[in-house]
C-alpha cells in the first residue's frame, strides 16, 4: 500500500502537516503532488533577513507570472521556508519546474506544491469566500492549538536540549569551514560577483551568449553586484567562466566568475 505524502502547511495559517487527500478522502500515491497556486519552499538560507529574502523570491519569480504575495516568518519553526503565490496553478507548477533546485543565497531551494489556497490567491480568485476562508482557518488554528504535531514534537524536542543541557557542560564546537569559491566543482551554474551596480539582464545576456548553450541569466534585485548565469551543460559553462573570469564589464572593475555552491 503506497503511503500518504506529506503536504506543506498553509501559508499564513502555518497548520499542522497532514497527508495530501485526493477528493474522494484517499492517500494521495507517493509521489503525486496535487497541483497549487501557491509554492511551498524550504532549504531557504536563515542567515538572510526576511525582508530581503521576500524581495528576492520576488524578482526570481516575477517572471514566470504576477506573484500575488510572498510569506515569510522569522520565528524559530518557519525559519528557512516561504511561500510564493501565483494566479494559476499553471504559472506556479512552469516556475516549480525551472526554479526547483537554484541556488539562492548559495543553498538549492527545495519546491513543492502548498496543500491550501493563500488569502491573496482566495482573495484574487474568490473573493466571495474569502470571509469564510479566514474564518476557517481561524478555526481550525483554535482546534488544533494544543493537538498541533509540530509543535509538541518542537517542544519535546526543546525540552531534551535543556535536560542535556543541564546534565553535561556543551562540547567545543568545531568551527565551520567552508570551502573557498575558486575551489569549487562543476557546475552548470555560474556565480557572478563584484558586477557594476547598474549592469542590466540585456547586457550579461549578450556577453555570454557568446559561448554555446547558455540557458538563462539571472539577477537579484535587492544584491546589484550578483547574478547568475545558467548554461545547458557543466562543460559549456566552464568554457565560459574561463573565458570570461575577471572581464572589466565596466571598463574598470573585474567581475569574480565561480561556479555556484551545489
Amino acid at each position: 500500500m503506497a503511503t500518504s505524502q506529506a503536504a506543506p502547511v498553509d501559508p499564513h495559517s502555518m497548520q499542522d502537516v497532514a497527508p495530501t487527500l485526493a477528493e474522494n478522502g484517499t492517500p494521495q500515491p507517493e509521489g503525486e503532488e496535487i497541483l497549487s497556486e501557491t509554492l511551498y519552499i524550504q532549504n531557504l538560507n536563515e542567515k538572510v533577513k526576511i525582508d530581503v529574502l521576500k524581495a528576492s523570491l520576488k524578482g526570481l519569480f516575477k517572471s514566470y507570472g504576477e506573484v500575488l504575495d510572498v510569506v515569510a516568518h522569522s520565528n524559530l519553526r518557519m525559519r528557512g521556508q516561504a511561500f510564493v503565490s501565483f494566479a494559476s496553478p499553471e504559472i506556479a507548477q512552469k516556475a516549480m519546474k525551472e526554479v526547483r533546485g537554484f541556488p539562492l543565497y548559495s543553498k538549492p531551494m527545495q519546491i513543492t506544491f502548498a496543500r491550501t489556497r493563500s488569502d491573496a490567491v482566495v482573495k484574487r480568485l474568490d473573493a466571495n469566500n474569502l470571509e469564510q476562508h479566514t474564518a476557517k482557518r481561524a478555526e481550525h488554528k483554535r482546534r488544533t492549538r494544543y493537538s498541533n504535531p509540530l509543535k509538541q514534537k518542537f517542544k519535546a524536542k526543546r525540552m531534551a536540549a535543556e535536560i542535556d543541557g543541564a546534565a553535561a557542560a556543551p562540547a567545543a564546537r568545531r568551527p565551520n569551514v567552508q570551502m573557498p569559491d575558486e575551489y569549487l566543482p562543476p557546475n552548470k551554474i555560474l556565480f557572478l560577483q563584484n558586477l557594476p551596480e547598474s549592469v542590466t539582464k540585456d547586457q550579461l545576456m549578450a556577453l555570454f551568449s557568446q559561448y554555446p548553450n547558455l540557458h538563462e541569466v539571472r539577477l537579484i534585485p535587492t544584491k546589484k553586484d550578483i547574478a547568475f548565469v545558467e548554461y545547458m551543460d557543466e562543460g559549456s559553462a566552464g568554457v565560459a567562466k574561463d573565458a570570461l573570469h575577471n572581464y572589466k564589464l565596466d571598463g574598470e572593475n573585474k567581475i569574480k566568475i565561480t561556479f555556484a555552491r551545489k
